[in-house]
Parts: C-alpha cells; structure tokens; sequence
C-alpha cells in the first residue's frame, strides 16, 4: 500500500514538472487544473483495473487517521515518596500531588484501579491504599469513616460527601485545596472520568454536598 502511494506521489510530481516544462500537455477542459486531471485519472483507473490495491491504501490511512482516538498514550506516575517522618500537612500535599496525576483516567462502575478505570470512592479508595491509609472502596462507607468536619475547615486530602441525604450518598471527591473561591477537588465522574473541579461553584455538586470527613489526621 506505501509503494502504491509513494508511486503516485512520485508520478504527481513528474507529470507536474514535464508539464510545467511544456513537455507534456493534458486533454484539460477550462474548468480542470493538471493536478485535478491526474487525480481523475488516477482514481478510474485504480477503481477500474485495480479496486483491491485502490481500496487497501485508502482504508490503511482512514485507519490512521481513526487511531489516535481509540488509544490514550499511557500515563507516567510517579510512585508516593516515602512518607515516613513527614509533618501531616507535607504528607496530605504527597496524597493530592499523586492523585492529581491521574487525571483523565477513564471513569467505570466499581472500578478502583488505573488499568481499568474507577468510580469515585474507587479512585479515593485506590489514592489513599498507595499512602497505606484503609478507606473503604464505598462512598456510603467513607461518609462515615474518619471524622466529620466543617467544610470551612477542609484541608487537602480530605473528602467531600455528596448525596440528596446522609441515607443516600452518591458521591465521594478529595480535595486538592480550599481558597477564596471555594473548594476544589479531583474525582472520577461518570461523564469525564477523573478531573479537578470547583465542587462549590458547579451548579451540579454544589447542592449535593453534605460534608467533609477527614481520614488523614491520626493515620
């Protein structure tokens, strides 16, 4: 399929340079360029005489064309640093440092690992497993582990509690920092996969917040 289209590439620009030498001239009409000739005729008779080899190179660079959407280049992550003898506030910087590494990972149910992807108390279940801190794989379960604290007070590395009451949870996200602005977070959502995102100016998350719990302090 390569020499078929290097052989035209090469047969353009020749029949280009005679013709623009006055060595060759084309049965053109007034509304046909050389190029547009030498492509017509090119495509009939590959069409004509030659429909495999015609059809090959072209669905060999369609194909090209499709695959940087079907594969996403593979991340490098960084393993956790040793945490050992770390003040907790350089240690909660670690967990949302890695964390944040993992952002665009695909989301799936009940996923909790990067090779297939993870759901939201999946992907905190999975962060927090690396640092050797036991959080359960279930949001409705890390809305009681820990302890409960003002959002006011959030620090990285905590968790947001999201649901319509605390006997119905739906969502679980770390938070990366508090500011001005409110509270960002990194999580695994079913529409974008793993992102960072201003939980208290989204018009989604907001009003499903409940709390925050802190399973850092203490480890």
């Amino acid at each position: 399929s390569l020499g078929s289209l290097g052989s035209l590439v090469i047969g353009v620009i020749g029949h280009w340079s005679l013709w623009s030498l006055g060595f060759l001239t084309f049965p053109l009409n007034e509304s046909e360029t050389p190029l547009r000739y030498l492509r017509q005729t090119f495509l009939l008779d590959m069409l004509s005489n030659h429909p495999a080899r015609f059809l090959f190179p072209v669905a060999a660079l369609f194909s090209l064309y499709l695959l940087p959407g079907c594969f996403t280049a593979k991340k490098t992550v960084e393993r956790p640093p040793d945490t050992k003898g770390l003040s907790e506030r350089q240690f909660r910087k670690e967990v949302v440092k890695y964390a944040l590494q993992y952002e665009g990972s695909a989301y799936k149910y009940a996923g909790t690992n990067p090779r297939s992807g993870f759901d939201c108390s999946g992907f905190t279940s999975f962060v927090f497993k690396q640092f050797d801190v036991p959080v359960s794989t279930s949001s409705s379960a890390q809305s009681k582990e820990g302890k409960s604290i003002p959002l006011n007070a959030v620090q990285p590395g905590d968790l947001i509690i999201f649901g319509k009451n605390n006997r119905n949870i739906q969502h679980v996200a770390l938070v990366v920092e508090r500011g001005r602005d409110g509270i960002v977070c990194v999580h695994s959502t079913t529409s974008r996969g793993v992102i960072r995102e201003n939980v208290s100016t989204s018009v989604y998350w907001k009003p499903l917040i409940l709390g925050a719990r802190d399973v850092v302090s203490g480890r």
